[in-house]
């Protein structure tokens, strides 16, 4: 029979251990990436206007990538911490404490693609440190000088030129956080069976 703990002060303060924090923290990131990726967005989507929901997205994906990369890493920095001899056989990927590290680091590699390479693209284009409308806004702009939405018959060659940017970023963003979520689920089956 396993032994029952009686809650007291010193089991509570146990509580903070390393691997408290890390459940809490894989617990609050993958909640976050299945929320944002199947959830929120369509949700969203059917809910507001296509450029209300363009500009919500504009606002929350600069948030949940760099929570996402936050958090990825202190995971993967208490993951080496609870695992010593990780960093000395990191070229032996098929070591499951070392296959996980690779696992974290791709999620924080995707995401920080999303963040620092895609999302600017997307959202906004620096060209000779002056800031230039994204090609979302572009789009968003094109559309109300030619009284036509993005997918209506009959749209300019400029305004073809941006949808085909625009969704060529969006794909890539998406396969970039689909990876991701994948890995992150990957990971969540691995502790959930094997522990930390």
């Amino acid at each position: 029979m396993t032994h029952a703990e009686v809650l007291s002060p010193a089991s509570l303060l146990g509580m903070l251990s390393p691997k408290g924090v890390y459940i809490l923290g894989y617990g609050w990131l993958y909640g976050m990436s299945v929320w944002v990726s199947f959830f929120g967005g369509i949700i969203a989507l059917r809910a507001l206007p296509r450029h209300q929901f363009g500009a919500l997205q504009h606002k929350t994906f600069p948030v949940y990538f760099s929570s996402s990369i936050a958090l990825s890493s202190a995971l993967l920095g208490l993951w080496v911490y609870a695992h010593p001899g990780l960093l000395a056989n990191m070229t032996s990927p098929l070591r499951a404490d070392v296959a996980q590290a690779y696992v974290l680091g791709s999620v924080i590699a995707l995401q920080s693609c999303n963040q620092l390479v895609v999302g600017p693209m997307t959202s906004r284009q620096i060209l000779n440190l002056r800031v230039c409308n994204s090609t979302m806004f572009q789009r968003h702009k094109l559309e109300k000088e030619e009284g036509k939405n993005y997918n209506d018959p009959g749209v300019s060659a400029q305004m073809k030129a941006l949808n085909a940017k625009f969704g060529m970023l969006h794909g890539i963003s998406s396969l970039a956080n689909l990876g991701a979520v994948i890995a992150l689920t990957f990971h969540g089956l691995w502790i959930g069976s094997y522990g930390l």
